[in-house]
């Protein structure tokens, strides 16, 4: 089974309670998800792997560390994910970027994909999908699907909030990806909504309603 990394660093803490709160504008909420994307990235980057390089200081040769040559790519599932992109691209700016588009059906509350657009070695790439919200985890399947009949292998989900419903859904669907969220919030109520989480993210992020 994958791992459930909750990130209780006092920074993020602080700066998802400002997110969540109704009066926040979609000014500050779209720079919140941006900073606790990049200060989530510290965590979610951790385990890349390293290599020897030699290089020359001011004062002599030595072999130092450098990130090994394993190719990252981020997804954001569209259209909330964008938020997090540039925050974890801020860390790494070789990484690719991919996209996957989905919208939810709001009679059946499932997920519908109406894009994926990849880079094309996607399958010898490092995945970060990102989306600010796993809810009813339906997205996040949807999306490692997609990825994996494209032959994508190592895989990681990176969301703000996520309900116990979704995070569940997740590792049955898929025990061998990993999940770092922010938050693990209480459950979802009967519109698939995280409860408390913070709303329609991406109608917050892009100021749509």
């Amino acid at each position: 089974m994958g791992k459930l990394e909750v990130i209780a660093h006092p920074l993020i803490q602080h700066k998802l309670s400002i997110l969540r709160r109704t009066d926040t504008s979609t000014k500050a909420f779209r720079e919140l998800v941006d900073e606790i994307a990049m200060l989530m990235g510290y965590e979610v980057l951790r385990d890349l792997p390293l290599e020897d390089v030699e290089i020359e200081t001011p004062i002599t040769k030595t072999i130092q560390k450098q990130i090994a040559g394993k190719k990252l790519a981020i997804v954001p599932i569209l259209r909330a994910g964008i938020g997090m992109v540039d925050g974890l691209l801020s860390l790494v700016p070789a990484a690719k970027v991919g996209h996957i588009g989905m919208y939810r059906d709001e009679e059946t509350l499932k997920p519908v994909e109406y894009l994926v657009k990849l880079p094309e070695d996607i399958d010898q790439r490092q995945i970060f999908v990102v989306d600010p919200m796993l809810a009813t985890g339906g997205s996040a399947i949807l999306a490692v699907d997609s990825l994996k009949k494209r032959g994508a292998s190592h895989i990681t989900f990176v969301c703000l909030v996520s309900a116990p419903e979704g995070v569940k859904a997740l590792q049955e669907a898929h025990p061998d990806v990993d999940i770092f969220t922010a938050a693990l919030d209480d459950h979802l109520n009967d519109h698939g909504y995280i409860v408390p989480g913070l709303g329609d993210a991406g109608d917050r992020l892009f100021g749509t309603k």
